[in-house]
């Protein structure tokens, strides 16, 4: 319970006595009641507040992303400098910078009033990711790469943590860290041999930089982006067996399946409709011939369309198709912990075993388990139960990671722990996977590096 005067201030209507005269002269309503004295105590957090016919509502926390410019510093106030908040119009009470990018470093600034998760955004324990696009002085050589992404010697007591880059040409890289030392970036690179020119932050845990947003312009986060900042790490403690999803989930390729639709339909001059995608999300790989030949009175068989749907397919899955960022590590972290793994998927096992091959799976998995060998697809539970009882474990020992709400929803109803996965193809749906998944990770390599597990494959050498 706070004053209405005080509420008022904090709700950015005016200074003290400017809110005063204006709940004086009657022009507050609270609950529908109109409220003569500055001094009544109402509860913020239900109220609602109208004043001057304008509808309030109390936050007790503010969230803003700011795409920070240069010549800016990370502080709440400084005697000589312009600060982050002196871009803010009314700031609320006690917002500040969530950790600091030095005064020449662009792009994603966390602003918040919000301590608990500016400490658990920042603990050294929670290694939460950034992500950098960096502008280098010189091409960016395999040796430096391999130097990064091992731990560099930057003067510490310690090497830094393995990093992961993403190279976008001879010398502009994607560098993500999960430590937060002192000007890291710049010195990790000094330490190669080479030099920063342009430091902008893209990434801070599952807050990602929205584009749109001019240097020096800022927003309210989004439910969305919110939920993103407040996610646990996947534990592994008591899990006896981890069942994968595959596209989406364990492997990017679900870009080749609308492709796949695309030319298709078009050997029978028909467009691909912009719902299609989402109409068959779960459906095994029959199920999908079943409603697609029923849909576009395709005139072949359901086996002649299965056919042709794996030979197309089956060239990217031996050569394109590449893991999700961190899961081969992933897979060496549970079989070295006594993990037992599977595969569930709706795709085909003929497909899968392409990526098996290309990706040398066969050394992880005890089950493979396809839609076509269960009743019911996704978000029914069956082929995870099938998993599971292939596997000799029981179902609340199981962790699941999937892309999509159906799968999800199947995880969830076998009685398993859910991880949702980032994928760009179902990134509409992120809002309601961080609500129905028990986790949600950008990426493997969170599990990882929480647990130590940095390896050196070729998958995480040429992280993309």
């Amino acid at each position: 319970m706070q004053r209405l005067d005080k509420i008022l201030c904090d709700l950015q209507i005016g200074t003290r006595s400017e809110v005063k005269k204006l709940i004086t002269k009657g022009q507050v309503q609270v609950n529908g009641e109109v409220l003569l004295r500055p001094e009544t105590r109402i509860d913020e957090t239900s109220a609602q507040i109208t004043c001057c016919g304008k509808p309030y509502r109390f936050q007790k926390y503010q969230y803003l992303m700011l795409n920070k410019p240069a010549g800016v510093v990370s502080a709440r106030e400084d005697r000589k400098e312009q600060t982050v908040l002196d871009l803010i119009e009314s700031p609320v009470k006690d917002l500040s910078p969530v950790g600091r990018l030095d005064k020449d470093t662009v792009g994603l600034m966390l602003l918040t009033n919000d301590g608990a998760l500016s400490h658990r955004l920042l603990s050294p324990r929670r290694h939460v990711a950034k992500t950098y696009e960096v502008t280098l002085q010189q091409p960016i050589t395999k040796d430096q790469v391999s130097v990064l992404e091992t731990g560099v010697d930057i003067g510490d007591e310690e090497l830094t943590m393995p990093a992961h880059v993403k190279i976008l040409n001879d010398t502009v890289i994607e560098l993500s860290i999960r430590e937060g030392r002192f000007h890291q970036v710049k010195r990790m690179l000094e330490a190669v041999g080479n030099r920063v020119i342009h430091l902008k932050r893209l990434r801070m845990g599952g807050l990602y930089l929205d584009e749109t947003l001019a240097e020096g312009a800022y927003r309210n986060l989004t439910e969305e982006e919110l939920l993103s900042l407040q996610e646990e790490t996947p534990s592994l403690e008591g899990i006896e067996a981890v069942i994968f999803d595959v596209d989406g989930s364990l492997c990017d390729s679900m870009w080749l399946w609308k492709q796949i639709d695309i030319d298709y339909l078009a050997k029978f001059d028909l467009p691909l409709p912009d719902s299609l995608q989402s109409e068959i999300e779960g459906m095994s790989f029959y199920q999908t011939a079943v409603y697609m030949k029923e849909r576009f009175a395709i005139p072949d068989s359901i086996e002649e369309m299965m056919k042709d749907w794996n030979e197309m397919a089956g060239t990217y899955y031996q050569t394109q198709v590449e893991l999700k960022p961190g899961a081969k590590e992933f897979l060496e972290l549970c079989k070295d912990r006594g993990i037992k793994l599977a595969v569930a998927t709706s795709n085909s096992r003929e497909l899968f075993s392409h990526l098996i091959v290309h990706h040398g799976l066969d050394a992880y998995l005890s089950v493979i388990k396809t839609g076509s060998e269960v009743v019911n697809g996704k978000p029914a539970p069956d082929i995870y139960v099938s998993a599971a009882k292939d596997l000799g474990v029981s179902p609340e020992k199981c962790l699941v990671f999937e892309d999509i709400i159906p799968g999800i929803k199947a995880g969830k109803a076998a009685g398993m722990k859910v991880c949702a996965v980032r994928d760009l193809y179902s990134i509409d749906q992120d809002l309601e996977k961080h609500r129905l998944a028990d986790y949600y990770i950008e990426d493997f390599y969170q599990i990882t590096d929480r647990y130590g597990a940095y390896g050196d494959t070729p998958e995480r050498r040429n992280y993309v």
